[in-house]
């Protein structure tokens, strides 16, 4: 009988090895070893048995117990072939480690109980010298692992709140649940913790989080105004989710200002940060570009005299248009009376100025920055304007739909002129419709071969008296 063991302890041993060396499961490899631990010391003991000089007593008790080696090593080595992969490193989502050593142990105690009756004694004996090792915090935190893994409130690889701390589930132990931070730490909260405190899952149902900001408007704003600018503002930020709308709502009327709350959702809870910092710039530029101000906490108000930056700075605004060829034959007066109808605009990098196929109605000079055009199903930029450059003036003369969309590289200032601003210049000298449009056929033609050699199609090319009468009547001159 002790060959028999000797025997069967050293095949098992081998098969195992060989096993756990072929196997690209770390779990599997983790498991098999404990099982080569079990069968490795039952056919040591076997031989003392055999072979050794020990005395019957102690050969009695080896005798005794060893059995109980064997039944614990073919149970961790039948569940751990009939459970997982041997060939992918992953656990089965259903039957995590955790659950897998409370099957592996209720296994060995079920084959210790049937099939080796003489031996029920000395494992309730093991039994509960283990028990109590693990009473007191130990035992509440295995059972309360074990209860986490059965219900799943959460997996590994969802974000969480537990016990107050935020951050992605890692990994769930019989002992801890550990927690990575957005700080790059760890954070390791016992399981008996976990099943008191309430969890927060923000990666379940669905991934979709809602993220909230607060803005203050002037008052002097029109709510269903600043509503408005605000949703355009984040019609095209990436981060958010298309298919869900923004929510904007008055949530107080404040010493100065009113306070909007804007609701908006993400499926990338760890940009929950990057994802404010882009709604509050979009909401930023947004406001500058509509004069809507965010004010100042107000205690006392006083009125100051403009200051001498302040009047160099309208100065240079009233002279920009210098520089802008197609309104050189403008004289000083008009450029100043087409100038006093225009607006200030500021776009921030990677913002969308003018969109192709949009409807039109002003030109854009660039003041400060940069700006890149494209076209829709090209590849590359077709051209880059920077301070000094202009576009869009032929939805400023006939009111055509955008022909490329226009976006700022770099924080960009820009002088946005509407065509009822240019209409009341014109009424003054209707000379000046066939000298500005002129100038614009003549741009036209030059940047029309540009064109083609980016696009599958060029502009239609007209000649100066038609562009004219387009630009009459929508002038209505």
């Amino acid at each position: 009988m002790p060959s028999t063991s000797i025997f069967v302890g050293v095949a098992l041993l081998l098969v195992t090895v060989a096993t756990r060396g072929s196997s690209a499961n770390r779990l599997v490899r983790s498991r098999l070893l404990t099982s080569c631990l079990m069968f490795g010391t039952y056919a040591i003991a076997a031989v003392l048995v055999r072979y050794g000089p020990l005395p019957p007593e102690a050969a009695e008790q080896i005798r005794s117990f060893n059995p109980l080696l064997l039944v614990f090593g073919l149970s961790t080595l039948v569940v751990v072939f009939a459970i997982n992969p041997l060939r992918e490193d992953r656990t089965p989502d259903r039957f995590p480690a955790i659950v897998q050593d409370a099957i592996i142990i209720a296994l060995f105690g079920l084959v210790a109980t049937l099939f080796m009756q003489e031996k029920v004694l000395a494992t309730t004996a093991v039994g509960a010298v283990v028990i109590g090792f693990a009473l007191q915090d130990t035992l509440g935190n295995l059972f309360s692992g074990l209860a986490i893994q059965i219900e799943k409130p959460f997996r590994v690889g969802h974000w969480v709140m537990i016990a107050g701390t935020e951050g992605l589930v890692s990994e769930v132990t019989w002992r801890a649940t550990k927690i990575r931070t957005k700080a790059g730490n760890f954070v390791v909260v016992p399981n008996s913790v976990v099943a008191k405190e309430t969890i927060t899952n923000y990666s379940e149902p669905t991934q979709d989080t809602r993220l909230e900001v607060e803005v203050g408007a002037s008052y002097d704003a029109p709510p269903n105004e600043v509503k408005a600018v605000i949703a355009r503002a984040l019609r095209d930020e990436p981060l958010l989710i298309r298919t869900r709308e923004p929510e904007i709502l008055i949530v107080d009327f404040a010493a100065s200002a009113i306070t909007y709350r804007v609701r908006v959702w993400t499926t990338d809870f760890a940009a929950d940060m990057r994802v404010r910092d882009r709604v509050r710039s979009h909401i930023y530029y947004a406001f500058r570009r509509h004069g809507i101000s965010i004010p100042y906490p107000i205690q006392v108000e006083i009125q100051q005299e403009p200051s001498a930056a302040s009047a160099d700075a309208a100065d240079v605004r009233a002279r920009l248009p210098d520089d802008v060829e197609i309104f050189t034959s403008l004289t000083g007066e008009q450029r100043a009376q087409l100038v006093a109808g225009s607006r200030v605009q500021l776009y921030e990098a990677g913002q969308v100025i003018v969109r192709e196929g949009d409807a039109g109605g002003s030109m854009f000079v660039i003041r400060r920055g940069e700006a890149t055009v494209t076209l829709a199903n090209t590849d590359g930029e077709l051209a880059r304007h920077r301070a000094g450059g202009f576009f869009g003036e032929m939805s400023l003369l006939t009111g055509d739909a955008r022909s490329a969309t226009v976006t700022a590289v770099t924080d960009c200032e820009v002088l946005e002129i509407a065509s009822e601003a240019f209409r009341g210049v014109v009424l003054s000298d209707l000379g000046l419709v066939e000298r500005v449009a002129a100038a614009v056929a003549a741009r036209r033609a030059e940047h029309n071969q540009h064109r083609v050699t980016r696009a599958s199609e060029s502009a239609p090319i007209e000649t100066p008296q038609t562009l004219v009468a387009r630009v009459r009547r929508f002038l209505r001159l």
